[in-house]
């Protein structure tokens, strides 16, 4: 029988020989009296003894590795966010003979800078308002350090013969110093240094047979470049953290405005080129993205420190290009199904990816759940792609997109078809999935109105809307004959119902300037689907028109012919651009509020039984299981501007979702919980004509102020958000426009269901401009500071089309989910 106890002789003797050894030398400086430095000093012989050892042995080792691999001894050695692009990419080359051009020309450069500074940006500061008449820039130094180029890459495939486009991986660290002062309150303030880092795109086109060979040279940011700015005197406030961010992203809006994609400068290098043509092209294509169901994912939540291991509150950030899409959160599910649908612009496929990443939602900080990047290029081979795609820098995790790529046709041969595919053919709704794209170039207007005061030039702006969808141009100060220049797009669900309005306004005195409407049938009866002309203004000055061009397009699903025995593989391609370089290529800013034409979103619901009962449903479907169409549509938010969320969900000041074009019930997000809970609250039962309740109003128009008077009374028999009940308000927006100047809200009612509120509430509108709008009216539940508990109780829009206006009315209105359908109750 084997003993009881084991011992290892040799091992004991071993280690009480060592300890013999180091106590030892102790034991003798003490018997002979010596100093205890003695010892200090042996010890750190001995670490430096040990330490030149290591240091030889490592500095050996890389040195055999660099012989073996040289690119992998570079990348363990250095940090992968300071390697420059040429290392990540082998088609990317460095460029040293460009950065010692430009070192050469750098003083030139600086000159320029400081002419434009003077004598563009200075004048035109001045002339933005009284206040800042006195406004000047006291010291202009860009400073000694040229701005530098890390690498270049030439595309050679899927490019127009006749253009040239090449990638600079740009780079700037500027001790510059820019002085700025306005005399008139004795204010300083200036910037020290700037850093700024981007990927631009150069584009050489139309390439011609004649010298310069070049017609004209457009420049352009693929997305938001880094941005870090130091601030000195006044401005210095803007380094307190919290303030530092925010000023960082309204320059860095400011730059979008004009370098980011779509936007660009567009220099002509001969007179013949169409510059209109070139700085406002339209898109490559359109990107539907059907962003369905994801399986097996890690559950990041635990409990008891880590001893108890949870689910995961998965949702997804899907980017293309400058455009960010945030979907809605699926409480506690490792497989969750959002079977949302996004759509967006693609303007440069050749550079561009669809980036996808998933993480999991914590009060905190969120957990990364995976993330997938897909070439453009490859879906516009494919035209449409159905499958499911292995999350990247995770242990597991699949994730099942629909893609389709959507081309843009000049004629409308297909456009009963395309109505037919996405509904639209029944549906009077202006909004759900698109039809067709509308590209707008607002060029200028001529022989405006004064305004309100006689003898003054008016600082005029163009709002332009389609269906719910509204965008606003620049402002140009002080001039009856502005000149914009600019470029719009919008989503059309249905050309043959819609139609476009543009409004020009006086920012000033915020009055209208003049207006005109255009059915967007008539552009089906146009050439080309086109119309460049002066469109003459209505209720403005008899000769007042404004300059625009105006084309649709047709978005046409074009499936590829393919042979019976074609198999597409899975395997999109990917960048090869790991997690860490590729988050350093995008700083991740505070976002700020929406833009007109975005949809407001609104905060996930609770919990529910029904999303835990959804979770295990869903962990019985084979991995192949396709989702249900949806069998409704609902609003689009995409567009050139379709959101202001950062990229890194970390850095979300406000986490919302992107509302759906198309969803599990088609409906917005607050939609759906605002039907989930009737559900829940109808189990079996018969609910009543209006189960969400009714609100009060009285609506009218002043004639002698020139603005419509809202009366929000009361509202009764609402749904309780909680046990607790309810804790009301009411928001209301003037269609199309959604700005944040244009809310209007009421104060919240603590735990009532019948809140009384009898607040008047105005907009500056004329009588026969409102009657081309709609009154949107929504109560939402307030909760507490950081509450889940907030949401919509009920929803209504109000078309104020009525010859009555002007007297006025008080009535009771029923209260839907989506605001469809208002009738009065009395």
């Amino acid at each position: 029988p084997p003993p009881l106890l084991s011992v290892d002789v040799t091992g004991l003797v071993s280690q009480f020989a060592r300890s013999f050894v180091l106590i030892f030398p102790v034991y003798v400086l003490g018997y002979l009296g010596l100093s205890f430095s003695w010892v200090l000093i042996a010890l750190c012989g001995l670490f430096w003894i040990r330490r030149h050892r290591g240091g030889k042995t490592s500095r050996l080792g890389r040195a055999l590795a660099f012989l073996e691999d040289e690119e992998e001894a570079v990348r363990l050695s250095v940090s992968t966010a300071d390697l420059p692009a040429w290392v990540h990419f082998p088609d990317t080359e460095r460029a040293e003979w460009l950065n010692k051009t430009v070192k050469q020309m750098w003083p030139f450069i600086c000159q320029f800078i400081e002419k434009l500074f003077r004598e563009t940006i200075e004048p035109a500061v001045r002339g933005a308002n009284n206040h800042l008449s006195t406004f000047s820039f006291t010291k202009i130094d860009i400073g000694h350090q040229p701005l530098r180029i890390n690498g270049v890459k030439v595309y050679t495939e899927n490019v127009d013969k006749r253009q040239i486009i090449l990638d600079l991986q740009i780079s700037f660290v500027g001790n510059c110093e820019i002085d700025l002062e306005i005399k008139r309150y004795f204010c300083r303030a200036g910037v020290k240094s700037i850093q700024i880092h981007g990927t631009m795109r150069v584009i050489l086109e139309p390439l011609i047979g004649d010298m310069p060979l070049i017609g004209a040279l457009s420049l352009f940011f693929l997305r938001k470049p880094l941005l870090e700015i130091n601030w000195t005197g006044l401005t210095n406030l803007l380094d307190v953290p919290g303030l530092n961010g925010l000023s960082d992203t309204i320059i860095l809006d400011i730059i979008s405005n004009y370098l980011v994609l779509p936007n660009r400068i567009t220099v002509p290098l001969v007179s013949e080129v169409q510059i209109a043509q070139l700085r406002f092209p339209i898109p490559k294509g359109v990107l539907r993205i059907h962003f369905l169901e994801a399986q097996d994912l890690e559950g990041k939540d635990t409990y008891l420190k880590g001893i108890v291991k949870g689910k995961s509150d998965p949702y997804g950030i899907i980017r293309v290009g400058n455009q960010i899409f945030q979907s809605k959160v699926i409480k506690e599910n490792l497989n969750p199904k959002w079977n949302e649908v996004y759509e967006a612009l693609v303007y440069e496929h050749p550079g561009q990816e669809l980036e996808i990443e998933l993480f999991d939602e914590d009060p905190d900080k969120d957990d990364f759940l995976g993330s997938l990047m897909i070439d453009l290029v490859e879906v516009e081979k494919e035209r449409l792609l159905d499958e499911w795609f292995t999350l990247d820098e995770v242990s597991r995790g699949k994730l099942h997109l629909k893609l389709e790529w959507l081309t843009l046709m000049p004629t409308a041969e297909n456009l009963d078809k395309v109505l037919t595919s996405i509904r639209a053919d029944k549906d009077q709704a202006n909004d759900g999935l698109s039809s067709a794209l509308l590209i707008l170039y607002l060029d200028s207007a001529r022989n405006l109105p004064s305004g309100k005061k006689m003898n003054s030039n008016p600082n005029p702006l163009v709002l332009l809307s389609v269906g719910h969808k509204a965008q606003e141009s620049k402002i140009r100060y002080k001039t009856n004959e502005p000149v914009w220049e600019e470029n719009f797009t919008f989503f059309v669900h249905n050309p043959k119902r819609q139609d476009l309005e543009v409004e020009v306004r006086d920012e000033q005195h915020q009055c209208s300037l003049g207006n005109f409407k255009l059915p967007l049938s008539q552009l089906l009866e146009s050439e080309d689907l086109t119309m460049h002309q002066r469109f003459h203004l209505s209720n403005s000055g008899p000769n007042s028109t404004i300059n625009m061009k105006i084309a649709l397009r047709i978005l046409s699903l074009e499936k590829q012919a393919r042979s019976p025995d074609h198999q597409h593989s899975a395997q999109v391609k990917r960048p090869s651009l790991s997690k860490d370089a590729r988050k350093s290529s995008f700083k991740p800013q505070v976002p700020v509020s929406p833009p007109p034409d975005s949809n407001k979103p609104v905060p996930a619901s609770p919990v529910t039984e029904s999303d835990k009962r959804t979770d295990t449903a869903e962990k019985n479907q084979p991995p192949n299981a396709s989702p249900q169409w949806p069998t409704d549509l609902s609003r689009s938010s995409s567009s050139l501007h379709a959101s202001n969320f950062s990229y890194s969900p970390s850095h979300l000041s406000v986490k919302e979702p992107t509302p759906s074009i198309a969803s599990d019930i088609s409906l917005p997000i607050a939609t759906q919980e605002l039907r989930q809970r009737l559900r829940q609250l109808e189990n079996g039962t018969t609910l009543g004509q209006s189960p969400l309740g009714q609100i009060q109003l009285t609506i009218r128009h002043s004639s002698q102020r020139n603005k419509l008077i809202v009366v929000v009374h009361s509202c009764r028999n609402l749904i309780a958000f909680s046990e607790e009940g309810s804790d009301p308000y009411v928001r209301m927006y003037l269609l199309p426009d959604k700005r944040r100047s244009g809310r209007r809200k009421t104060h919240v009612s603590k735990k009532t269901l019948n809140p009384v509120f009898d607040q008047i509430f105005d907009f500056s509108v004329s009588l026969p401009e409102v009657q081309r709008r709609t009154l949107d009216v929504a109560v939402k539940n307030s909760g507490g500071f950081l509450s889940k508990d907030k949401g919509l109780l009920g929803k209504l829009l109000i078309p104020l089309a009525s010859e009555e206006l002007a007297k006025g009315w008080t009535q009771w209105y029923d209260l839907t989910e989506d605001g469809t359908k208002p009738h009065g109750a009395s």
